[in-house]
Protein backbone atom coordinates (compact mmCIF):
# COMPACT_ATOMS: atom_id res chain seq x y z
CA UNK A 1 0.00 0.00 0.00
CA UNK A 2 1.18 3.44 -1.25
CA UNK A 3 1.44 6.23 1.93
CA UNK A 4 2.13 9.88 1.74
CA UNK A 5 5.07 8.72 3.54
CA UNK A 6 5.83 5.97 0.62
CA UNK A 7 5.71 9.24 -2.23
CA UNK A 8 8.07 11.49 0.17
CA UNK A 9 10.64 8.99 0.78
CA UNK A 10 11.15 8.35 -3.28
CA UNK A 11 11.16 12.19 -3.50
CA UNK A 12 13.54 12.34 -0.91
CA UNK A 13 16.17 9.63 -2.63
CA UNK A 14 15.65 11.72 -6.11
CA UNK A 15 16.74 14.70 -4.50
CA UNK A 16 19.50 12.97 -2.63
CA UNK A 17 20.81 11.43 -5.91
CA UNK A 18 19.73 7.71 -4.66
CA UNK A 19 17.35 7.58 -7.58
CA UNK A 20 17.35 9.21 -11.07
CA UNK A 21 14.74 11.14 -12.55
CA UNK A 22 13.55 8.20 -15.05
CA UNK A 23 13.88 6.02 -11.81
CA UNK A 24 11.50 8.38 -10.55
CA UNK A 25 9.04 8.91 -13.17
CA UNK A 26 8.70 4.92 -13.91
CA UNK A 27 8.13 4.40 -9.88
CA UNK A 28 5.33 6.70 -9.93
CA UNK A 29 3.74 5.98 -13.01
CA UNK A 30 3.73 2.21 -12.10
CA UNK A 31 2.52 3.02 -8.85
CA UNK A 32 -0.33 4.86 -10.71
CA UNK A 33 -1.37 1.95 -12.43
CA UNK A 34 -0.82 -0.48 -9.47
CA UNK A 35 -3.69 1.68 -7.59
CA UNK A 36 -2.65 0.44 -4.42
CA UNK A 37 -2.90 3.81 -2.57
CA UNK A 38 -3.84 4.09 1.13
CA UNK A 39 -7.52 5.40 1.60
CA UNK A 40 -7.78 8.79 3.30
CA UNK A 41 -4.93 10.11 1.51
CA UNK A 42 -5.49 9.03 -1.89
CA UNK A 43 -5.84 12.63 -3.31
CA UNK A 44 -2.89 13.95 -2.52
CA UNK A 45 -0.76 10.66 -3.27
CA UNK A 46 -2.67 10.57 -6.56
CA UNK A 47 -2.28 14.84 -7.45
CA UNK A 48 1.96 14.26 -6.31
CA UNK A 49 2.23 11.04 -8.33
CA UNK A 50 0.89 12.84 -11.03
CA UNK A 51 3.13 15.33 -10.86
CA UNK A 52 6.37 12.80 -10.51
CA UNK A 53 4.82 10.98 -13.46
CA UNK A 54 5.28 14.27 -15.56
CA UNK A 55 8.22 14.62 -15.01
CA UNK A 56 10.28 13.92 -17.77
CA UNK A 57 8.36 15.83 -19.89
CA UNK A 58 10.43 18.92 -20.97
CA UNK A 59 7.50 20.99 -21.01
CA UNK A 60 6.75 20.29 -17.33
CA UNK A 61 10.31 18.71 -15.72
CA UNK A 62 10.23 19.95 -11.96
CA UNK A 63 11.98 22.74 -10.40
CA UNK A 64 13.06 22.62 -6.08
CA UNK A 65 9.56 24.91 -5.70
CA UNK A 66 8.09 21.66 -6.91
CA UNK A 67 9.10 19.24 -4.19
CA UNK A 68 9.08 21.29 -1.76
CA UNK A 69 5.18 21.78 -2.58
CA UNK A 70 4.59 18.16 -3.44
CA UNK A 71 6.13 17.63 0.15
CA UNK A 72 4.26 19.72 1.45
CA UNK A 73 1.17 18.69 0.38
CA UNK A 74 2.10 15.25 1.94
CA UNK A 75 2.74 16.97 5.18
CA UNK A 76 6.34 17.07 5.66
CA UNK A 77 8.73 20.40 4.81
CA UNK A 78 12.03 20.48 3.39
CA UNK A 79 15.18 21.36 4.61
CA UNK A 80 18.51 21.54 3.27
CA UNK A 81 21.98 20.11 4.70
CA UNK A 82 24.97 21.33 2.66
CA UNK A 83 28.11 19.75 3.43
CA UNK A 84 31.34 21.51 1.78
CA UNK A 85 32.49 19.16 -0.82
CA UNK A 86 37.01 17.81 -0.98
Amino acid sequence: MISKQTVAIQLVKYLNHQLSLTQLVDWSENTIMEGDIEPGSSEAIMQALGRLGVADVKEFGILWEDCETIMQSLGYDIKVDAVLAA
